[in-house]
């Protein structure tokens, strides 16, 4: 008996435009840790307290962290439709000049002493990776994006991609 599928898809052809997305969440360590942190706030709080009061930091620290924590791993990188989302701002692909994978050290170098005000950024410190994406738009004063991300390669190319299908 043959298990083999033919609802197998194929891989989409160079060139076309191929769709992306990413939540940039937190490492996995920073969960417990920031856990750990709340609990011995709590608990040295509850020390110093006496009846209700003595649990109300464990019911109101421990779940502030973990809504800290989610919200900072709340953002997302998309491509899809034609256009890049960052969050809730998106750019129209028709707009790209280039997109350009960043390592941590051309990401700092893009971001350091010399970098343009006018830029817009997403950058999370904790990934090392970035995209820089060069605007080719006249009616935007905007000269590029940096978006944080942990896969690069993947998401400049399909920006170009994407850029090339429109």
């Amino acid at each position: 008996m043959s298990l083999s599928s033919s609802s197998s898809t194929p891989a989409p052809p160079v060139g076309t435009a191929r769709e992306h997305s990413e939540r940039l969440t937190l490492p996995w360590w920073a969960w417990p840790a920031a856990l750990a942190v709340a609990g011995l706030l709590a608990a040295e709080l509850w020390m110093g307290a006496t009846g209700m009061r003595a649990w109300l930091p464990f019911v109101v620290l421990i779940p502030a962290a973990v809504a800290a924590l989610a919200w900072l791993g709340r953002i997302r990188v998309a491509v899809r439709d034609g256009e890049l989302w960052v969050d809730d701002a998106h750019l129209p692909v028709r707009h790209v000049a280039d997109a350009v994978p960043l390592d941590a050290a051309g990401r700092r170098e893009v971001l350091g002493v010399g970098a343009d005000p006018l830029a817009f950024v997403v950058q999370r410190p904790w990934i090392g990776g970035a995209v820089q994406v060069v605007l080719d738009d006249p009616a935007d004063p905007t000269p590029f994006w940096v978006v944080s991300t942990r896969r690069q390669v993947e998401l400049a190319a399909a920006i170009l991609a994407a850029r090339d299908a429109a």
